[in-house]
């Protein structure tokens, strides 16, 4: 299925995408364009609308779009979960539901800064999605340690 959104994708943009490939549709093609053409091209090319205002898949209350394909796929893998939170905090500058989510939106700002292809920006922001689902569902208990005696 083809899916279609807003240039210039930050954390919902990436994030869904990422969601989506690894547990709704692994052979889902994602489509960038200008918002005021977003409709019209999802009708002409009959792709879904995400993450646009008027689209199904969005934002809902305090919610991100991510938060609604979690839901609407019925998706219960732990660390999706925890993902969610992240990026519904890191979307919505609600920084306090995650202390990962100030980083996220970092990230993603830097990621967008960097890379005026979208498609290159979302093909580096889906090692990075896969990178936070390694550590929300394998690592997240490890620590950082820091001997200094190494350096003697």
């Amino acid at each position: 299925m083809k899916w279609i959104t807003r240039e210039r994708p930050k954390i919902d943009r990436i994030a869904c995408p990422w969601l989506i490939k690894n547990f709704v549709d692994k052979e889902a093609e994602f489509i960038y364009v200008p918002a005021a053409q977003v409709f019209d091209k999802a009708a002409e090319l009959q792709a879904i609308p995400y993450d646009i205002p008027g689209a199904e898949y969005s934002h809902y209350g305090d919610h991100c779009t991510f938060d609604y394909i979690v839901q609407k796929h019925a998706i219960t893998d732990p660390a999706v979960l925890q993902i969610a939170t992240i990026v519904r905090g890191a979307d919505t500058a609600s920084f306090h539901l995650a202390p990962q989510a100030a980083g996220l939106w970092a990230i993603s700002a830097g990621l967008s800064y960097n890379f005026t292809n979208d498609h290159e920006q979302l093909a580096i922001g889906m090692k990075i999605y896969d990178a936070l689902y390694s550590w929300a569902k394998y690592v997240q208990a490890e620590k950082h340690t820091w001997d200094p005696d190494l350096l003697k």
